[in-house]
């Protein structure tokens, strides 16, 4: 037969070893949900890491952005200025 002592004892025991492995549980889990959903987690990782593409910008997008930004602007001074050669406002 179990004591009382006994009990308590393996009671505190998977308390302390509960709150020692918390993190490893949550692990545990999501790894399990991972496993459970298989191709679709694969199939949400990639488009988290689409979305994640979406969101940042790499230097070069960042550069051929400006530079466009660069000729729209250049294009609409000549515009401005064509428009004050024939006497418009712009």
């Amino acid at each position: 037969m179990n004591s009382p002592a006994r009990k308590l004892t393996t009671l505190a025991a998977l308390a302390s070893g509960g709150l020692l492995l918390q993190g490893c549980l949550v692990g545990a889990v999501v790894g399990t949900a991972g496993a459970v959903v298989g191709g679709t987690a694969k199939a949400t990782g990639a488009v988290i890491g689409a979305g994640v593409d979406a969101v940042t910008t790499s230097d070069e997008e960042t550069r051929a952005r400006r530079e466009r930004e660069q000729r729209e602007w250049e294009r609409e001074q000549r515009r401005c200025e064509e428009r004050q050669r024939q006497g418009r406002d712009c």
